[in-house]
């Protein structure tokens, strides 16, 4: 296995969230890495210009959905203890946004949350999925208790 130096803990905000954070500490402990946060809220404003009239999403939400996942995640950070300037929330998509962000920050782990999908989801991929097949450094998906 190798020794990682910098890892990097992405995670939604769902409920099983403390599985994932819970095995990044663990493994950060046990390699004496670096440990960072990220999460990535998506855009709606910028995704959905093509189904505007459907499109409810104002920049007020946007920004309120910004600022909840930061409070949300500086939580998460104190808990493992993450300083802020490792803790990067953004808008983004998360499939790809991991990705660049591990890039930028030298990471040579990323650890994501997987729901083992089945069916159509699996069929249109996952996060975790796309983060393991784009990412240059290791990956791992935590399989989470549904």
């Amino acid at each position: 296995m190798a020794n990682y130096q910098h890892i990097l803990l992405a995670i939604d905000t769902s409920e099983h969230h403390q599985q994932v954070c819970d095995k990044a500490a663990s493994l950060a402990q046990q390699h004496q890495a670096t440990l960072s946060i990220c999460h990535l809220v998506e855009n709606y404003l910028a995704s959905d210009f093509a189904y505007e009239g459907i499109n409810n999403v104002t920049v007020e939400m946007q920004d309120d959905l910004l600022n909840n996942a930061k409070a949300r995640i500086k939580t998460h950070a104190a808990m493992l203890n993450i300083p802020q300037e490792r803790c990067w929330v953004e808008f983004g998509n998360p499939r790809y946004d991991v990705v660049r962000l591990a890039d930028e920050h030298k990471v040579d782990l990323i650890i994501v949350g997987s729901h083992g999908r089945h069916g159509l989801q699996l069929l249109l991929g996952s996060t975790a999925n796309a983060v393991l097949h784009h990412a240059k450094c290791d990956v791992l998906a935590v399989r989470l208790n549904n």
